[in-house]
């Protein structure tokens, strides 16, 4: 378990407090922190007092440190609840180290490559177009999130994996579990379980059925003896919450940030040019940082690092929300600036665990407050910002719904 020596201050207890008044910023305990120095501690629910990181530049260093583990079984590492029993992760790749970690995220890298993913470009747009034609033909006012925000990731990460969109309220119900703070090991258990019997009966449809989707090509691996069945399913359940879970929230979150900055949304909705719309998606990316809950590590081997010793056997925090607020990476971090180059930013993490699917959420939000702004330029928040509710109890931040109207 991590301890504080006697000069480590501890700032709180995660997940720390956020400001209402300021619901797009980083909770002010970090944000002081950050001001004070790279590292500092914080305690978790189980007493145990991990490092967290909050600089940009202390964050990259540590991200591609191959001395910082993101094995879950790993002692010291900073879980953010208690776990259940069992060995293996249920979320696959994301929380092993290499080799491991690369052999199997190797086999679904080739469908998020860049050129994979502008081919779906024309398929995303049409989701999006039929999404608000269906949207503008109904009442309003208008929830925004159940409306379009969710359901265009859904049918795209569904389109992709081979998974069938008739069957999204059961696997956004269960989907919701794993990203909600709060819920007990035997609640998220069950979640699993039921994710996990659905997907391998999917692999075996597939063999009997198959497509021209990441879920064909996971069958066939599991019926070449390149993959077992359990480790495929989980690969499944990992793609499919990341792949709708935190574009949904991104594009909701993203869009009440624009309509509270009405200048910068008025600059985006009157641009044609691609290339600034794709550089508006990284500054969005980068205000709002919406996994709120860190990269969690933990040391194998003693590290030095911006006058302190992380242990062996410490628990890290990566808060990527903190670094991409970093006045020495950002100046003036707090503004959302769609001109500013943001391309640097550490949303989608940093280092061989960063996000397998970035490309695929760049072009969804791209396509998606492009085209929703264009085709409604009178778009407006039905209510008052402090009555809109927010996922403060989430591990993925952004609103529970967002009432819109035009």
């Amino acid at each position: 378990m991590s301890t504080p020596d006697s000069t480590t201050t501890v700032i709180g207890t995660l997940p720390l407090k956020r400001e209402a008044r300021c619901p797009f910023d980083p909770p002010p305990a970090g944000l002081n922190a950050q001001q004070e120095h790279a590292l500092a501690r914080v305690e978790l629910w189980d007493g145990s007092t991990p490092w967290l990181v909050t600089r940009y530049a202390e964050q990259r260093t540590l991200l591609s440190d191959p001395r910082i583990s993101s094995d879950i079984r790993n002692p010291g590492y900073p879980s953010p609840a208690p776990r259940g029993e069992g060995g293996r992760s249920p979320l696959s790749f994301i929380l092993m180290d290499d080799p491991e970690h690369a052999r199997l995220r190797r086999m679904v890298t080739a469908p998020f490559m860049i050129k994979r993913i502008e081919a779906m470009r024309p398929g995303v747009q049409k989701i999006v177009d039929d999404m608000l034609d269906e949207m503008l033909a109904g009442p309003k006012p208008v929830d925004l999130v159940e409306a379009f925000a969710l359901p265009v990731p859904s049918l795209v990460i569904c389109e992709l994996l081979g998974v069938p969109y008739s069957d999204h309220d059961f696997f956004q119900a269960n989907s919701k579990i794993f990203v909600k703070r709060g819920v007990s090991a035997e609640d998220r258990g069950a979640a699993m379980g039921a994710l996990m019997g659905y997907l391998h009966g999917l692999l075996t449809l597939k063999l009997e059925q198959p497509g021209e989707d990441v879920f064909t090509d996971l069958a066939r691996r599991v019926d070449a003896g390149d993959l077992t069945a359990d480790d495929a399913a989980q690969m499944g359940v990992l793609l499919l919450i990341a792949g709708h879970e935190t574009t949904a929230n991104m594009i909701a979150l993203g869009t009440l940030a624009l309509l509270e900055h009405p200048e910068q949304l008025a600059h985006l909705r009157d641009s044609g040019d691609p290339a600034f719309v794709s550089s508006a998606v990284e500054e969005l990316l980068r205000y709002l940082t919406i996994t709120h809950d860190g990269r969690k590590r933990v040391a194998t081997e003693d590290i030095e690092i911006a006058g302190e010793t992380i242990k062996a056997g410490d628990g890290v925090i990566i808060a990527t929300d903190l670094g991409n607020r970093d006045p020495l990476a950002f100046p003036e971090p707090a503004s959302l600036d769609l001109e500013r180059d943001a391309r640097h930013h550490v949303a989608f993490g940093f280092g061989v665990h960063q996000c397998l699917g970035q490309p695929l959420a760049r072009m969804e939000l791209q396509v998606a407050y492009s085209t929703l702004f264009r085709r409604v330029p009178t778009l407006a928040l039905a209510t008052t910002i402090d009555q809109v509710p927010f996922k403060h109890d989430g591990a993925v931040y952004g609103v529970y719904e967002l009432p819109v109207t035009w």
